[in-house]
């Protein structure tokens, strides 16, 4: 028996279970790995509330896409993965049909990854989901290149953080922007270019001074809502708004006609974009495996949560205080 967390509701945290539930043998195309460790995501938080972009179809359900561990059974018609290899997971399939928070987790071999010599499972879990969508939308489908300006807001968040380095990479420059001045110093440090305190500066009119008046190349946009506007009033000419998240949890406007129709993209992105295309999740894998292995990149770990406190570890993310990637271990 393996210990997994379960929810028989939607709703707030305290709807998850540990239960001890049965891991099978996998199927064809699938794999049974023992989780050592796992990324939490705001996807999950969602999803729990019945509020993802995927319903939930049936209950109990499970949770979780994001997971290092290492191999212990290989379905039939599974191709380069053994018992007894150190892998992580990602987001490459429906919560529905899959779950890692657990003890032990069978996922379909199409979301694996083959983890980096020397990297732990802790980090392991807080890499990809991150870098990939980073990479995913501002350089795979943004072409973001050297000399480009991105303005991210959420940027203390694990993606926020991986944009930043990932725009540092190609020579662009990020301009993190943050509710409060209580994470500038750290976002700084972290390699943001400028920092932009949302309640105290005027958003689109720092980041036009920023470019001399022409606006920023991107804008990174995980929070989405009435703000939109704001932001696509400095997105340069040609330019594109990503909207990768919808923390703002209100209706968001299409800006273009308000402000006079701009030669403006506005573009959503998820990382199933790239996780469900082997070829961009294979030119993803070696963009991160290649910055990883120079020191570039470096996963930012929040917090550790033990598995049985995984309500708590969903508190914390919702409380919206954390600094990178929050992560669960799973002990034995």
């Amino acid at each position: 028996m393996a210990r997994t967390v379960r929810f028989h509701e939607v709703g707030g945290p305290e709807v998850m279970r540990l239960e001890d539930l049965e891991p099978g043998e996998p199927g064809p195309g699938e794999v049974r790995i023992r989780v050592d460790a796992i990324g939490i995501n705001r996807a999950e938080a969602l999803f729990r509330r019945g509020q993802y972009i995927e319903p939930v179809k049936r209950l109990p359900a499970r949770l979780g896409a994001e997971a290092a561990g290492v191999i212990e059974a290989v379905g039939p018609e599974v191709i380069g993965f053994e018992e007894g290899q150190a892998v992580s997971s990602v987001p490459g399939f429906s919560q529905n049909d899959y779950g890692v928070y657990a003890e032990q987790a069978i996922v379909p071999a199409t979301a694996l990854l083959h983890r980096p010599d020397g990297m732990d499972a802790v980090s392991g879990a807080a890499v990809w989901m991150p870098y990939l969508t980073a990479y995913g939308a501002l350089v795979e489908v943004g072409g973001m290149q050297a000399g480009d300006v991105v303005a991210l807001n959420a940027a203390s968040s694990s993606v926020g953080l991986a944009a930043i380095q990932t725009a540092n990479r190609v020579g662009a420059t990020p301009v993190a922007v943050t509710r409060t001045g209580d994470k500038k110093e750290r976002l700084l440090k972290e390699g943001a270019a400028e920092v932009i305190v949302s309640e105290e500066e005027d958003v689109p009119a720092r980041l036009l001074a920023l470019t001399g008046g022409r606006g920023v190349e991107y804008v990174f946009d995980a929070v989405a809502g009435p703000g939109v506007t704001a932001l696509a009033r400095a997105v340069a000419p040609g330019g594109t708004h990503f909207l990768y998240g919808a923390l703002s949890g209100q209706p968001t406007p299409y800006p273009g006609f308000d402000l006079g129709m701009p030669a403006l993209n506005m573009r959503t992105y998820t990382v199933l974009e790239t996780t469900r295309d082997p070829r961009r999740l294979r030119r993803a894998e070696a963009f991160v495996v290649s910055g990883l292995r120079t020191g570039v990149f470096r996963p930012v770990v929040d917090r550790l949560f033990p598995l049985e406190e995984i309500v708590q570890a969903h508190r914390h993310m919702e409380s919206n205080t954390q600094f990178g990637k929050i992560v669960v271990t799973v002990a034995r």
